[in-house]
């Protein structure tokens, strides 16, 4: 019987800039000059566990929109919609495994009856390598809502620190600064089960 050699591994991609980060499926800008809400701008950078640049990852965003609510029909809360804001965004990284998002600040979201989130955006992470996507949350570090906040409670303490944007006002915008470390000694707290 003929024995054949082994396939060679390979990881998974870089598959994203020829299918999902074409110009017309990149949203790095989620408002437009109708949309209501506070402007802020997202920037950070996507590293691996050796500290180096992610420099073809795909980084996605998905928010609240200033009010609370999720421009999705499962979210059938009483905060109005905001039809100029769909809340999604995708960015890839950059040589320098840096990415950028310019949106709103996001109002709490409904976590039950009696309890609201302390405002937040959800991040999905896809890079080389990765056979599941990763998925965390970006919370903001100015906010008070942030020590009753039902998820990040859930996190513990020492870890909290990876899931809060730095802010920081750059010229007039508010820039929230979020870096996402994959692996390693400050690894960024996922919540992928």
């Amino acid at each position: 019987m003929n024995v054949l050699p082994l396939t060679a591994s390979q990881t998974v991609g870089p598959f994203f800039s020829p299918a999902l980060l074409r110009e017309d499926c990149r949203r790095n800008i989620l408002t437009s000059p109708q949309t209501v809400g506070a402007r802020i701008r997202i920037e950070g950078i996507v590293v691996d566990g050796d500290g180096l640049p992610v420099p073809d990852a795909l980084v996605e965003i998905w928010q609240a929109n200033a009010h609370g609510r999720y421009n999705h029909p499962s979210d059938q809360g009483s905060a109005p919609l905001d039809p100029s804001f769909s809340g999604f965004g995708r960015s890839g990284t950059d040589e320098n495994g840096a990415y950028w998002f310019e949106t709103v600040k996001p109002g709490g979201v409904s976590f039950d009856e009696q309890q609201l989130q302390a405002p937040h955006i959800c991040i999905t992470v896809f890079a080389r390598g990765l056979l599941n996507h990763l998925v965390t949350r970006l919370y903001f570090e100015d906010e008070p809502a942030n020590a009753s906040d039902p998820v990040l409670l859930l996190v513990p303490e020492q870890r909290r620190l990876t899931l809060l944007a730095r802010c920081e006002l750059i010229g007039e915008m508010l820039v929230y600064r979020f870096d996402i470390i994959l692996q390693g000694a400050h690894e960024t707290a996922f919540f992928n089960l």
